[in-house]
């Protein structure tokens, strides 16, 4: 079974629709000891198709459109946030405080790009709020790696120990995320059918999620990268933040494209959020598991209220376990499930080439809603997806072979010449951010849209609002 069509299973898909699928495999690129490139063409290609299969769907087409998956778009949409150009500047990256540190008995990696993390981690080491690196460094020298984990979680910040697969393996959160599904499926209530409306099978391009509502509750990253993809296909997605949340300005630059962006205080709000909940065909959350519960936002109170939602949740180490509660992020699960032992050494962790678990699961997150609202075109039942990071690194880890040759046959393929400029793959446009230089879409499928509707609008000023 190819890599693409172990994805699209996951999904629930019908095995004969990946005859659609060709792939331009452009060998060299996401170089890394793991099988990167391939799980980030699975991740993208079953995308694709849940698309194409949709804008079928919705047009009547007996027959779904073409996709095809090119190494090089993939490549570059992975690295979305290095690529991105804001007036010519590059965006910031990590802040000093995110990185791997030395301790007395191995390595530790935090994560504090956002200021009320950076707060979180300097209060739980006894810091002063202004301290250096080199003063953090000094301090996790002298302690250990664990108990540095388990401080700083305390207090609600961001650190975790290295691990190494086999250290990883013998955990239990490791053995129950190993149990579960790449995505986890479910019908939650039923309802008449919320039909949308047919689409022009002549109009162009082919907006698959037109007219589809979706409430984006989501932050770094994969959440955003997957409303990012359904804003592309046509969707009218509101991401709603915290007033005392803000967004990171050029996180915001690269995953708002196509999105509004509004702010709301659930807990003040909570007539205007329950209106907007009414209107709304999907709803994706992002935020640690049970984090919005009080707010009637875990799948089963949705369902109560709103039988025909899909809601969709993604999550750092999954909703269940010892660590169903604990932030997360991308490079967190790294070091935790031995991806980056397996990049660098025990000695010197490495990492993967982009953020791969985080872009990787966003499109499997896009797909698992457009796959859901498919489904729910037939029956008119709601549906729960749920992914998590740390299940996406057991796919790459365990999951898929090491070699990064032709996936099985069957497939159709292409080796392409990987050397092709990377500008290829990027565009540009002007909008109230100013003039934007960012990655285009690795979503492809005949008629499919080439780019965003509109550029990103500036945080929080839209109204929080159906258009």
């Amino acid at each position: 079974m190819t890599d693409i069509a172990f994805a699209w299973t996951a999904l629930g898909g019908d095995p004969a629709l990946l005859s659609r699928v060709t792939t331009a495999e452009r060998p060299g690129t996401l170089a890394a000891r793991l099988p990167v490139r391939r799980l980030a063409r699975a991740c993208v290609g079953a995308c694709a198709l849940a698309a194409a299969e949709l804008g079928a769907r919705r047009t009547g087409r007996a027959e779904v459109p073409g996709v095809r998956v090119d190494d090089g778009a993939v490549a570059a949409a992975f690295h979305s946030e290095r690529l991105l150009r804001v007036d010519g500047r590059a965006p910031l990256s990590f802040a000093p405080l995110s990185r791997f540190w030395r301790t007395a008995d191995g390595w530790v990696r935090t994560h504090a790009n956002y200021p009320h993390h950076r707060a979180r981690l300097l209060d739980a080491l006894g810091l002063p709020a202004d301290a250096a690196p080199a003063t953090v460094a000094a301090l996790l020298a002298g302690r250990t790696a664990l108990g540095t984990e388990e401080t700083v979680h305390a207090a609600g910040g961001l650190a975790v120990a290295l691990r190494t697969p086999h250290e990883w393996r013998a955990s239990e959160q490791a053995a129950l995320v190993a149990g579960r599904p790449l995505i986890e499926r479910a019908t939650l209530g039923t309802a008449p059918v919320r039909a949308l409306p047919p689409l022009d099978a002549a109009a162009a391009p082919l907006l698959p999620a037109a007219g589809v509502r979706v409430l984006d509750l989501t932050r770094v990253l994969a959440g955003p990268v997957a409303t990012r993809t359904l804003a592309l296909l046509g969707a009218d997605v509101l991401r709603l933040d915290a007033p005392w949340l803000p967004e990171l300005p050029d996180q915001h630059a690269d995953t708002g494209l196509g999105k509004r962006s509004a702010i709301l205080d659930l807990a003040v709000r909570r007539d205007t959020f329950e209106e907007l909940l009414a209107g709304a065909d999907v709803v994706v959350t992002g935020y640690r598991p049970g984090a919005l519960d009080r707010f009637g936002l875990s799948p089963e109170a949705l369902a109560e209220r709103h039988p025909a939602l899909v809601v969709a949740q993604v999550s750092a180490w999954g909703a269940y376990g010892p660590w169903g509660g604990r932030r997360g992020f991308d490079s967190l699960v790294q070091a935790a499930t031995g991806i980056a032992v397996t990049e660098g050494s025990a000695r010197e962790p490495g990492a993967l080439p982009a953020q791969a678990l985080d872009h990787g699961t966003g499109y499997l997150l896009a797909a698992a809603v457009l796959r859901a609202l498919t489904e729910r075109s037939r029956d008119g039942a709601g549906r729960s997806v749920r992914l998590a990071l740390a299940r996406t690194a057991h796919w790459l880890t365990d999951g898929m072979p090491y070699d990064d040759g032709p996936e099985a046959a069957g497939t159709p393929r292409a080796d392409e010449d990987a050397h092709v400029p990377q500008s290829a793959w990027l565009t540009e446009a002007d909008g109230p951010l100013g003039r934007l230089r960012y990655a285009l879409s690795p979503v492809n499928f005949a008629g499919g849209p080439a780019d965003w509707a509109h550029p990103p609008t500036p945080w929080g000023s839209d109204r929080a609002a159906w258009a």
